[in-house]
């Protein structure tokens, strides 16, 4: 075993180490293109169900139904809740002149826990003509996979006297899966231009004087796969919208009395003061520190949303003075501005 002494001159020395750091992280926000993009002739969209049982595959959607401890209709109101909130979901974008549900037809239906194999174009073209539609959303399948456990415990219960005592009860637990698939089909150039799958898990418990009054106790499992469900559908419809999220930064803050007050003032929000300290030092002697001052001003370009402008200085870092962040941080820019190419291009659909 270490001497403590050992210890606390190891976690000291890190702390020093952690403390001298050339660099402070940032984070800042950046908006991403949509996962799906549709063509923007697509105005009118069709929405259907082919997680619901045809008739041949009733008898395994009943067998499965025992075995999995499921609701009589708990497949179908979990698949009818997601394709309600993807419809909400994708009209709430603003991009589409109408979302239409197709319910009741059979010949689409599979009811399988995988994916079934793509719908013919044939059967897509009928759809969209007879519905007036220019894409087609399939819900491919959905199915939840209930499994059960019991186990004897002790329970807290009031006597005659209010005076609470052990006694035996009973504790069950529901694990379900809910596995579901979706596609989207565009007739005008027969193309699949989504294909997703996701799984999600609920663990349901509950505990009772016996096993009756324990599953009583887990009785809202179902209502809380609708809701899951739900939250699955507008998921998958936020996939055709762009998203906001947070983006990591390295920047130098160490090399000069400059960069340690521009790092003070970054702190605090003035990042325009921090540039024109950096701006000193892009003439400063020592090419270690040159070299810093322009990643530094890559950085504040991007902060400003100049992304052109930032590859260029992280460009001169690395070329004119050799420092090799700048390069890794080039190929960030690099794809950053493809994203954002990517995101004029949807906006203007």
């Amino acid at each position: 075993m270490k001497n403590p002494s050992s210890i606390i001159a190891y976690v000291g020395i890190g702390l020093l180490l952690l403390s001298c750091s050339a660099t402070n992280n940032l984070t800042m926000g950046a908006t991403e293109p949509a996962i799906v993009h549709l063509p923007k002739s697509i105005k009118r969209i069709g929405i259907i169900n082919r997680s619901l049982p045809s008739e041949p595959n009733q008898k395994i959607d009943k067998i499965d139904r025992i075995l999995s401890v499921e609701g009589i209709n708990l497949d179908e109101k979990g698949a009818k809740a997601a394709i309600s909130a993807l419809s909400e979901e994708l009209y709430r974008t603003g991009n589409y002149e109408e979302i239409v549900v197709l319910d009741s037809i059979m010949e689409i239906r599979k009811g399988l826990n995988v994916f079934p194999a793509s719908l013919s174009w044939e059967t897509i073209e009928k759809l969209c003509k007879a519905n007036d539609l220019d894409a087609i959303f399939s819900l491919a399948f959905y199915d939840t996979d209930t499994k059960i456990s019991y186990k004897g415990t002790m329970m807290q219960l009031p006597n005659n006297l209010g005076i609470k005592v052990p006694v035996p009860g009973h504790e069950v637990k529901l694990n379900t899966v809910i596995n579901n698939g979706w596609r989207i089909y565009t007739p005008l150039n027969k193309q699949i231009v989504d294909e997703f799958t996701y799984t999600d898990y609920l663990v349901s418990s509950g505990k009772g004087i016996n096993p009756i009054k324990a599953l009583e106790a887990v009785a809202r499992r179902n209502e809380a796969v609708e809701e899951l469900s739900k939250n699955i559908g507008y998921a998958y419809g936020s996939r055709l919208s762009p998203y906001k999220h947070r983006i990591s930064r390295d920047y130098f803050v160490r090399g000069t009395d400059n960069f340690v007050v521009a790092k003070r003032r970054a702190q605090t929000g003035d990042w325009d003061g921090a540039a024109q300290l950096w701006e000193r030092e892009l003439d400063n002697s020592k090419s270690k520190i040159a070299g810093r001052a322009c990643y530094n001003m890559a950085i504040i370009n991007e902060i400003n949303g100049n992304i052109p402008e930032a590859m260029d200085w992280a460009s001169r870092a690395y070329a004119e003075y050799n420092n090799k962040e700048a390069l890794r941080y080039l190929n960030i820019l690099k794809y950053r501005a493809s994203q954002l190419e990517k995101l004029e291009q949807q906006a203007s659909r």
